[in-house]
């Protein structure tokens, strides 16, 4: 019975249409307007995001995604269909899963109403560590809509899951099929934040207040201290040494400090120091999209080879994988 079914929302960020200049740019413009992704007064938002940012990126970012895109559309969005129809598989009739993205399409609005008929409704955003610019973002949108209804069902949200089992088994999976042993080092590239938003997000006063902060996780809602979690995970799963892997932060966007170190600078000091052999996780990425197969399966890895390195290779993200199925089963069946 419809009214009996449970309704499932996975979210992720978003994708233009197409890699066409006009929806790139109608993709930038929704994405950095949004006041939890570029956090300062909305008339300097609009000044910098319309006048400076969008007119001077938006035809390399559509180049960019033109080498990526594929016969299903965007990789994000080929991935997040097959999560979508794999995990209602694996899930009983008595759930609804739908696919949705923050910014462009499927919207949020257009996967709630297929869940309207739904008794309760899981939100489930694809990013296993919560920042206020993701995670956040969504659950604001998601309430801005339901509270419309007439009726509002019962509601989940999943904040972040940075150790789930599940997940963490498979990004090791992942590792060991690209043979990591032989790699001379390990990055964990998880997509940055301005520090001062990381500072804003801590109420418990403890950010930055020692120089492991985020290893000791004194704040565990922390978004930092959440990447240094999954990262430590996977490399315990591993058994790699601590000497072997550093954590670090890419995407960086205008002037301000941001989360460190970059992943740019990290990769640029070690082909300098004499590097060869470079492999690299994103896992603050559960499907591979524009940030961890162009931005650093092209980008960084030509960057890399033209400073005396040899190999820089990419982990490949979650995508299918089966254990990624199961492990957000496994986050579905707990609420």
């Amino acid at each position: 019975m419809k009214g009996e079914t449970t309704g499932v929302l996975l979210v992720n960020l978003g994708t233009p249409d197409t890699p066409a200049v006009a929806d790139v740019r109608r993709y930038l413009h929704e994405f950095l307007l949004d006041p939890r992704v570029i956090d300062i007064p909305r008339w300097k938002r609009e000044l910098l995001v319309r006048c400076l940012i969008v007119p001077k990126r938006v035809k390399n970012t559509a180049a960019s995604y033109s080498k990526i895109w594929t016969g299903g559309g965007s990789p994000l969005l080929f991935w997040g269909k097959t999560v979508r129809d794999q995990l209602q598989a694996a899930l009983s009739d008595s759930f609804k899963v739908v696919l949705a993205m923050r910014y462009q399409n499927p919207s949020i609005e257009q996967g709630l109403e297929q869940l309207a008929f739904c008794k309760k409704i899981i939100i489930l955003p694809l990013f296993p560590q919560y920042a206020s610019a993701t995670t956040g973002s969504i659950f604001e949108k998601v309430m801005f809509y339901l509270k419309r209804w007439l009726t509002v069902p019962e509601v989940h949200f999943i904040p972040s899951y940075p150790v789930q089992k599940k997940m963490v088994a498979c990004f090791s999976e992942r590792a060991r099929e690209k043979g990591y042993e032989k790699f001379d080092r390990i990055l964990f590239s998880f997509h940055g934040l301005p520090i001062r938003q990381i500072r804003k997000c801590d109420r418990l006063g403890v950010c930055k207040s020692s120089p492991d902060c985020c290893v000791q996780a004194k704040n565990p809602q922390c978004y930092a201290s959440q990447c240094v979690s999954t990262a430590h995970a996977v490399a315990k799963e591993l058994n790699i040494p601590k000497e072997k892997f550093v954590v670090t932060f890419q995407s960086r966007l205008g002037s301000e400090p941001w989360l460190e170190p970059s992943t740019q600078d990290t990769v640029h000091q070690l082909a300098k120091n004499g590097v060869e052999n470079l492999l690299v996780f994103s896992p603050s990425f559960v499907a591979d999209c524009l940030e961890t197969l162009y931005e650093i399966g092209v980008e960084l890895k030509d960057e890399f080879t033209q400073l005396g390195g040899k190999r820089l290779e990419l982990v490949p993200s979650l995508n299918d994988h089966p254990l990624w199925i199961e492990g957000l089963k496994e986050l579905i069946l707990a609420k």
